[in-house]
C-alpha cells in the first residue's frame, strides 16, 4: 500500500504571510490542529512549512505575544518532512518516528500538495485490517462448528 492510497486528500492550507490569529481561525473553522503552509508568491502549490495548534500555544500564547503581530512564517516549522504519494507506509512511518511527527504533507511527483498522512489514517487502516483478520477467524470457527455437528 502506498501513502497516496492511505492519506487524507482534503487538505487545508494557509499562506505564510497571514497572521497567526487568522491561521488559528482557519483551524477553528475546520476543526483541525494542523495546517500546511504555502507561499502564494511562488504559486502556492508546494508546502513550505507546517503549523500546528501546539506551535501557536507554545510559541505565541504561552509567551503572551499578540497573534496579530506575527505571521505564519514566524511560527511555522519550515521545510517539513514530506512523503511522496508512491512512498511505502513502513518507510514513511520510520521517517515520522525518527523525527517525532504525527502528520506529514503528501506530495505528487512535481512537489504539489496531494494530501496529508496522519497517524490516525494509519490506525484506521490497521483497525480495518485487524477486523478482517478477526472476521476470518470467527468465520473459520463457525464453519468448523457446523462441520462437527
Amino acid at each position: 500500500m502506498t501513502i497516496g492510497a492511505l492519506c487524507t486528500h482534503k487538505v487545508i492550507t494557509v499562506d505564510r504571510d497571514i497572521d497567526i490569529a487568522a491561521a488559528a481561525n482557519v483551524m477553528r473553522e475546520n476543526h483541525i490542529g494542523y495546517l500546511i503552509v504555502t507561499d502564494a508568491k511562488s504559486g502556492g502549490g508546494t508546502p513550505v512549512g507546517v503549523l500546528t495548534d501546539r506551535d501557536i500555544v507554545v510559541k505565541v500564547t504561552a509567551k503572551d505575544v499578540d497573534p496579530h503581530s506575527l505571521t505564519v512564517s514566524d511560527v511555522m516549522t519550515p521545510e517539513p518532512l514530506t512523503a511522496a504519494v508512491d512512498d511505502g507506509v513502513s518507510e514513511t512511518l520510520h521517517r515520522m518516528r525518527r523525527l517525532g511527527v504525527r502528520r506529514v504533507p503528501v506530495v505528487g511527483a512535481s512537489g504539489q500538495i496531494s494530501g496529508v498522512l496522519s497517524l490516525d489514517d494509519v490506525i484506521d487502516h490497521l483497525v480495518a485490517q485487524l477486523s478482517d483478520v478477526a472476521g476470518s477467524i470467527n468465520t473459520e470457527q463457525k464453519f468448523e462448528r457446523a462441520l462437527r455437528t
